[in-house]
Formats: C-alpha cells, structure tokens, sequence
C-alpha cells in the first residue's frame, strides 16, 4: 500500500509514516511537502505563549530561536523532498534536522526516489502554541504543538505528474508535536535542532 504524503510544516509530517502513528509496517519513511517549482518557506503560523504562566525572558529567547529553527529545517525538508533523488544528508543536517526526524526524512526521501515519486503543494499551518520549555535539562528543549492542514499536498509519479492512490483519508487536519533540542555541534558550537515530530490527533 502505498503511504500518504508528509505534512509537517514542511508539508504534515513525518510521523504520518511512523508505525507509532498508523501501525504501517512501512515505519520509518516519511512523506514531507515539496512544491514542483522549487522549495518554499513554510508559512509562519500564530503562534499561542499565554496557554503557560508567564515565560521568562532567557525562555522567550529559547522559543524565538526554536520556532525560527523549526521553519528553517523544515523549508530544508521540503526542499530535499521536492525532488529526493537530490536530497543530502549535509544539506538537511546544516538546517538543523537531526534525531529520529532526519532519519526519517532520509528513509523518506530514498523510499521516494527509488520509486520515482515527488511531492508537490503545500500544507498550511493553523495555528502553533508553545507546549513547554525546559532550559534546565543537559539539551535545553521547547516543545510546539501545531495544527496543520495538509490538504494542499499531493505525492505524485515523477514519470507522469499524475497524482499516486493513497487510500483513505483520516481527515486534513492534524495535531502534531514538535520537540526542538539545543545541542552541541562541535567544540564551541551550538544549534537548536528539530529532532522529533509526531501525530498526536486531529484538530
């Protein structure tokens, strides 16, 4: 069977692909949003910080950085997936994917390109809300929950254009969490990194 296009803020998300998510056997392979005339900047999407008390400022700076790391490394996604059979690794990691989401990106874009397969469209983010920051933990972290629409995404055959079967829908909205770590990239370096991105519901 095949399996739905991601659509994360990049397009849903990769973990419509993960097992955890729909109990696939194909887990572990993404699908994310790429457009057919080249990489896009996700939408910037309103963002809620009065659901929590009120935020420090070293925390407000953390969520700034965050969430402008989380549009950047899923532009970089979108970018890869618009046509996967150029997608780096390098390129994906200097954009701040990391963790299980690269991998998943990385599984995705060569279940993508060994199948002559590409994404265009692209999803729309609802609305995003700040679910927690934590500055205290050995990689300080800021997590995001996001609805996102992804009915403006289609996976299509390469060779054709013409739009692949996925099967049932579950709707085109989705809840989705976004965990965002600070980590060290080397000697003196740090950088925040979107490294996990999960289904939580629809919205």
């Amino acid at each position: 069977m095949m399996r739905r296009p991601l659509i994360g803020a990049a397009a849903l998300c990769v973990a419509l692909l993960l097992s955890a998510c729909n109990g696939s056997p194909e887990a572990g392979q993404l699908t994310p949003a790429p457009t057919s005339s080249g990489p896009s900047t996700p939408p910037t999407p309103s963002v809620s910080i009065t659901a929590s008390p009120a935020w420090t400022e070293e925390e407000l700076q953390a969520i700034t950085a965050a969430r402008s790391r989380y549009a950047i490394a899923q532009a970089a996604v979108v970018k890869a997936l618009s046509d996967p059979r150029t997608a780096s690794r390098a390129g994906l990691e200097n954009s701040g994917n990391g963790g299980q989401w690269l991998t998943a990106v990385l599984n995705q874009a060569v279940f993508q390109r060994d199948r002559g397969l590409y994404q265009t469209g692209s999803s729309k983010i609802v609305s995003t809300a700040v679910s927690s920051v934590h500055l205290q933990l050995e990689q300080a972290e800021v997590t995001l929950a996001h609805c996102i629409d992804g009915s403006g995404v289609v996976l299509r055959y390469r060779a054709s254009g013409k739009p692949v079967p996925t099967g049932p829908s579950d709707g085109a909205r989705h809840r989705i969490t976004s965990r965002i770590v600070l980590a060290a990239t080397g000697p003196n370096a740090t950088m925040w990194l979107l490294v996990d991105e999960k289904v939580v519901g629809s919205c």
